[in-house]
């Protein structure tokens, strides 16, 4: 069991996600950045599968009341044990009542914790992971107890560590198909999104990301039809969005652009006010 002394800016518990409920309207749900939260399991031995916990923008702080073994990985907010400082994308020992805290940004918008066997919140629709209307929880709080499976370590760590791609949080190039209606698009538009840097805007979320530069839009409004997460969409005023792990599973607005599973990753690992270009 883990007691949450500081619940942070946004944590939850995330798996793989809610596959094969869009027919019924429940999104996918899941870790933001499959790439980060695969390497904290894998490091553990874990399957992909298992829950870990999704810390954004860090500020959490919790004490374990059982001994088990951990892995952090993705964004690096100088996460501590007891004041200690962690390695990133390693396996550490965590002892009864020790206290993992993340704090100081240094890189990246979200972490992830992993913990042997992952963490043991209720299933349902064949997933762990919060989403509101959906689980109980939506998000961690304050004094709440996470369930954990106890776990003794008789193996010596080796103390290495996994080398992860900086170009995961560095780059601003954002991997894509054309989309459904990109088709539609005139010269100009196409040449813009092709070219042309866009802005996080501050409307950002675990649903979609909003981009500050227009895109002129002369476009029908389509009929109402299935999106994904990673799906782009063009609104009537010219705005960008991009839609991220929570959101719905049908739209009407024309879906331009695509992203692939990894540009996902490295978008969700940036915030307000970063640039990215599509990358055809």
């Amino acid at each position: 069991m883990i007691k949450v002394l500081k619940a942070g800016f946004y944590t939850s518990i995330q798996d793989r996600g809610r596959v094969g409920f869009a027919s019924v309207g429940v999104p996918t749900s899941g870790v933001m950045d499959q790439y980060s939260a695969n390497i904290a399991n894998t490091i553990l031995n874990n399957d992909i599968e298992d829950a870990v916990l999704e810390i954004t923008f860090g500020g959490c702080e919790l004490q374990f009341l059982t001994e088990t073994i951990i892995c952090v990985s993705g964004a690096d907010f100088s996460a501590t044990i007891n004041g200690k400082l962690i390695v990133l994308n390693t396996r550490i020992q965590v002892q009864k009542n020790d206290v993992v805290s993340f704090g100081k940004r240094k890189y990246g918008v979200r972490s992830y914790l992993a913990v042997k066997f992952g963490f043991q919140s209720q299933v349902i629709l064949n997933s762990r992971s919060f989403y509101q209307q959906i689980t109980n929880d939506f998000i961690i709080g304050n004094n709440d107890r996470l369930a954990i499976s106890a776990f003794k370590n008789n193996l010596e760590s080796s103390n290495t560590s996994l080398k992860i791609l900086k170009s995961h949080f560095d780059s601003s190039k954002i991997n894509c198909y054309e989309g459904p209606e990109f088709e539609l698009l005139n010269p100009h538009q196409r040449k813009k999104i092709k070219e042309h840097s866009f802005t996080i805007s501050k409307d950002n979320s675990r649903m979609g990301y909003r981009l500050n530069e227009l895109v002129e839009n002369n476009l029908p409004s389509i009929i109402t039809s299935a999106v994904l997460p990673g799906t782009v969409q063009l609104t009537p005023s010219g705005t960008l969005i991009i839609l991220m792990r929570d959101c719905q599973v049908t739209g009407g607005y024309p879906r331009i652009l695509q992203l692939t599973d990894a540009a996902m990753d490295i978008l969700s690992q940036k915030m307000t006010q970063q640039k990215i270009l599509f990358q055809f």
